[in-house]
């Protein structure tokens, strides 16, 4: 886990949970930008994910996921600002996952393209054979194409990670369960304000059940933002100026909401 100032006073903390199959290395424009903007920014490699696991198919448990976003929230509790969480992909899952089931102190949620339906599956013959063998390897196949047709975003840039999608077939199993449990559930989630990015492009999501899920939920304040034209990494798009001027105006929202002055 680590922790990056902001440039001046922090007027609040940014929880960065990512996604499957990446590392905090991909959030760095991100984190870099958010500190600029006046925000302390915490993140970490989720369990199983980082430069020393590269090597290492996915076979990490879902609870370790929620723990580790857990522990990251509260870090940033520790903070006399409010606290954030902006997850993607997975860590939305893991977001949702965890306020159906808790109570957290977080003044806010932003989530993009959060696995609740995937559209984009391992090969069917792989996933048969792994339901006689939990210990199989199976490669969910995702690449760089998939996520984004940013041409900064190319492993061999200085800041991008590969897409380590080789997985367990027991690891596949339980994210298949993780999501629709969590996508089912009659439980709501902890009624905090929300904001809920999709790309009108994602080939990895089905972004409809997404924005169906959001609307059964019990909230005093939510925002829907569909990007026409993006991929499933909203952040990492050539877009990605208008997407976290997006995600600014809502946290300057909720800081106001707060009783916070904010300056523009």
């Amino acid at each position: 886990m680590w922790k990056w100032e902001a440039d001046g006073q922090a007027k609040a903390v940014i929880v960065i949970v990512h996604n499957a199959y990446e590392d905090h290395q991909r959030y760095a424009w991100l984190i870099q930008r958010l500190r600029i903007s006046g925000f302390d920014v915490i993140t970490g490699d989720l369990p199983g994910h980082g430069p020393d696991e590269k090597g290492n198919p996915h076979d990490e448990t879902f609870d370790s996921y929620v723990e580790f976003a857990k522990k990251m929230i509260d870090a940033g509790l520790k903070e006399s600002v409010p606290v954030l969480v902006l997850a993607h992909g997975l860590g939305a899952t893991v977001m949702i996952h965890l306020l159906q089931r808790q109570r957290i102190e977080c003044a806010g949620l932003i989530i993009s393209s959060p696995w609740l339906s995937l559209i984009h599956h391992p090969p069917k013959f792989s996933s048969i054979l792994t339901r006689l063998a939990s210990s199989m390897k199976l490669d969910h196949g995702v690449t760089y194409d998939m996520l984004t047709k940013n041409p900064e975003e190319r492993p061999k840039t200085r800041h991008a990670s590969d897409v380590r999608s080789v997985m367990t077939g027991g690891w596949y199993k339980e994210l298949t369960s993780f999501m629709k449990g969590t996508l089912q559930t009659e439980k709501l989630i902890q009624d905090v304000p929300l904001l809920l990015h999709t790309g009108g492009e994602d080939r990895m999501t089905d972004t409809a059940e997404s924005k169906k899920w959001m609307k059964r939920q019990n909230l005093s304040e939510f925002q829907f933002k569909e990007w026409r034209h993006l991929y499933h990494d909203v952040y990492h798009e050539p877009e990605r100026e208008e997407v976290l001027l997006y995600t600014k105006s809502f946290i300057d929202n909720v800081l106001r909401s707060l009783g916070y002055v904010i300056e523009n």
